[in-house]
């Protein structure tokens, strides 16, 4: 049975890999994107290596969505667009006189 971790945003950790542990990735834009973190390190593995975050901090993070390299693979399992509503803040000019 794997972990289910809960997040705002797309994340690979060192940590993670083997913990057999599916990420479900809640995004501002209202889109629920759930994953398995094993496979998407696999995919990932060679780019990963090669970026500083990783070297650094054994960590890889996106905010707004999954990289594009995991859209469309197996490392998906689920993805659902949610409406959100959003409210046109309008801006008013105030001209002050000395």
């Amino acid at each position: 049975m794997s972990n289910l971790l809960k997040s705002k945003r797309f994340v690979v950790r060192q940590s993670l890999i083997g913990k057999d542990t599916n990420v479900e990735v809640s995004f501002k834009n209202g889109k629920t994107i759930t994953y398995s973190h094993d496979k998407a390190f696999e995919i990932m593995k060679s780019s990963l290596e090669a970026m500083n975050c990783w070297l650094k901090y054994k960590s890889y993070t996106a905010t707004n969505n999954i990289p594009k390299v995991l859209r469309e693979t197996e490392a998906v399992i689920s993805s659902e667009q949610v409406e959100v509503e959003t409210t046109d803040e309008v801006e008013t000019e105030v001209e002050l006189v000395a």
